[in-house]
Order: structure tokens, then sequence, then C-alpha cells
């Protein structure tokens, strides 16, 4: 299934130019992640176009040398200016200072993480939990549940409020998804 998700990720032309252009980026611990990706496949189980009701492109990195807002801020405006010709919405997210503001935004605790795979750990649905840049894959529950459409609440993250926030926010792009408590 790993060659699979491959293929089904880069038939998203803007998941393949951010792979195509990803050394540029020059981040530690970098990938791509969430929505551009388990989205992309719902999209193409769907028999939608690839890049359907994707609302951002979302990119982790882990520094835990400097976890300033103003230096996130900073290789933000770098990575927009790379992929300024991709009509997308990027979000960069340094993985290492997560725990300053998740409480203040979410309501919610969040620990302090050692990586960004950590950060992928706690997506709210383990069959979302997925990553990739152009040397690996990651995807700590594999893609049996992603490719079913299994929405079920990660025990990392049981935050029942979000939880259902997000799986209905799915349900509505992709009707055929299933909750599974």
């Amino acid at each position: 299934m790993r060659e699979q998700f491959i293929a089904d990720v880069l038939s998203n032309h803007h998941n393949a130019n951010i792979l195509a252009r990803w050394k540029t980026l020059d981040l530690p611990d970098a990938w791509l992640v969430a929505g551009c990706l388990f989205q992309t496949v719902w999209n193409r189980l769907s028999h939608q176009a690839a890049d359907f009701g994707i609302k951002d492109y979302d990119i982790f990195y882990f520094d835990p040398n400097d976890l300033s807002a103003e230096k996130e801020t900073s290789l933000q405006q770098r990575a927009e200016a790379i992929f300024a010709d991709l009509p997308i919405r990027l979000e960069l997210c340094n993985q290492a200072r997560v725990h300053l503001w998740y409480e203040s935004y979410f309501g919610q605790t969040y620990p302090q993480l050692n990586s960004a795979c950590e950060g992928i750990d706690r997506f709210l649905i383990p069959a979302t939990c997925v990553g990739i840049n152009p040397d690996s894959v990651y995807a700590p529950h594999g893609f049996e549940k992603l490719y079913q459409g299994v929405l079920s609440m990660n025990p990392l993250t049981p935050y029942r409020e979000l939880y259902e926030k997000k799986a209905s926010s799915y349900q509505q792009r992709w009707p055929w998804l299933q909750r599974f408590e």
C-alpha cells in the first residue's frame, strides 16, 4: 500500500511540485503532512479531482534551537516565496514549539515533542497520521484505515470535541467515511 499511497499523493500536482522543490526549503526533520496527503487519497477513492477541497498544504519541521514565532514566520515567508507560483495556501509549523501555543488555541494541553514525527503521531484521527518527504514515508498506523475511510479518535489526543468537529467536517466532504469508536 505504500507505493499506492505515494502514487496517489503525487497525483495531486501541488504535492508533486512541493516535493520536487523540497531541498530548497532546507528545513530540519521536515515532512509534508495532513490533509494535502490523506484528502488526496480520499479524493482519488471518490473519483474527485486530486486537490478537491484541500484548504492548505502543511509542512512540519522540527527545530529545537529556535522556538521563536519570529523564526517560524520568517521560514513561512521564505516557503511562500519558493512556492508563490502555486495557487495554494502553504503552512509551516515547527513541532518543537507547538506545546507553547496549542492550549491557548485549542483549549487542550499538548506535550513537548522530540521530533516532527511525534507531531504526526498526534493528529486527531489515526488514519490521517501520514507524512512524506522525498526520502521517506511516515505512516505509524499504516495505510489500511486511511484507504478504508475509518475515522476513530487517536488515544494520544483524546479530545472528543475536536475529534467530532474534524470527523464531521470530513464526512461532509466524503460521506462514505465511517466513524468507529
